[in-house]
């Protein structure tokens, strides 16, 4: 198995939780992170190896390490053969890698389809070769892989199942020392080093701007663990006076005790989305990262709840409009219009309920065919 950052890591985690509640005596060994090592995972290396954000001069510095990561994953692979090879997320490593494995018998599964709805639909030619069996998180995706001759199958969502259909709230807000009455913004900049470098001093320069125009307003950041060295100098420049509480971790406790989320576009999102929290979607891309984007995208949309709603029923700011200002606005905008969050809130409800499949089970049933069918 190979899951190639936090949001992987932590897919995997529960897709490995199903796995061995079926397979007790399950072994499993690759790439991965802490949430896949405590249901017993042996790392070869570190998920943080594979991390890498947008299409950058960072991304050809990797190269070659990320290069001899793969042929070297691939040589141990084939030399002592597992029974199935799961790729979770991290497409850009993991297919090249599942092509290699099926082209010499070895069973693939890969977890979480690539965007290719959204972006890079040529990839399914890839896909084809690469993959036995596709994993799918949404129910729109199956048709697409089934419709070019790729088994396919909708999972749900794992996030969907962890997360409580009623927000705890009050619990949440208790754990953070946060009264009931207190206005809170949750600040989630994202869990790369990439991203965070990219978007985190706007993020913190609209904390900044937000606690000028409404006093009352309080502040939590989550920060990835190893990350807070990165973040605390950007909050003493930027927001040195906001109050802005950084947690380690927790950012699920952060959701479910906010108001509102101003948030980085990724997983993240959804999981705002599955806390029912109102949000304000923002990314900023390096210049070229965001012209291959613009060229290659196909949808309206970057958020995953307005592609899962079709529809833009939280506000997304991209690029230049992903400035202070703009992001104070429609933060306090959720605040001043509750009928409007409670709106978006009941159809986050709903949404849940549609990603809520047992996944760690429906994953299971599915890989199990797979070995059946061996």
């Amino acid at each position: 198995m190979v899951a190639g950052e936090t949001s992987g890591d932590l897919l995997a985690g529960l897709l490995l939780g199903g796995m061995k509640a079926r397979w007790p005596d399950l072994s499993s060994q690759g790439i991965g992170g802490p949430k896949m090592a405590a249901q017993g995972f042996e790392a070869w290396w570190p998920h943080e190896k594979l991390a890498v954000h947008g299409f950058n001069m960072e991304v050809l510095r990797r190269f070659r390490e990320i290069w001899t990561i793969r042929r070297r994953l691939g040589d141990r692979l084939l030399a002592d053969r597992p029974d199935v090879f799961i790729g979770v997320d991290a497409p850009d490593f993991n297919l090249g890698l599942e092509a290699r494995l099926k082209e010499q018998g070895v069973k693939t599964v890969h977890f979480v389809s690539p965007s290719i709805w959204a972006w890079r639909g040529g990839r399914i030619k890839k896909i084809h070769r690469s993959v036995d069996h596709m994993l799918c998180l949404f129910p729109f995706e199956p048709k697409i892989y089934q419709d070019a001759g790729i088994n396919a199958s909708f999972v749900g969502h794992p996030l969907a199942d962890t997360i409580p259909l009623e927000v705890p709230r009050a619990a949440a807000r208790a754990s953070l020392g946060i009264a009931e009455s207190t206005p809170l913004v949750a600040v989630l900049p994202g869990s790369r080093r990439g991203e965070i470098q990219h978007i985190a001093p706007c993020f913190l320069q609209t904390v900044a701007l937000l606690a000028k125009q409404r006093p009352d307003l309080r502040f939590v950041l989550p920060v990835v663990p190893g990350l807070r060295e990165m973040v605390e100098p950007m909050v003493r420049e930027h927001a040195p006076d906001a109050p802005l509480t950084l947690l380690d971790g927790r950012s699920h406790e952060a959701l479910a005790a906010c108001d509102v989320t101003l948030i980085a576009s990724g997983t993240a999102t959804l999981e705002a989305a599955l806390f029912k929290r109102p949000m304000v979607i923002a990314y900023q891309l390096s210049p070229m990262s965001w012209q291959i984007m613009k060229r290659m995208g196909y949808l309206p949309w970057v958020g995953l709840p307005n592609i899962l709603e079709r529809d833009f029923v939280v506000p997304e700011r991209l690029q230049d409009d992903a400035n202070p200002a703009q992001l104070a606005k429609d933060v306090l905008a959720w605040f001043d219009d509750p009928a409007r969050s409670a709106s978006v809130q009941q159809r986050f409800l709903e949404l849940h309920h549609t990603l809520r499949r047992n996944t760690g089970q429906a994953a299971t049933d599915a890989i199990a065919q797979v070995l059946q069918a061996r």
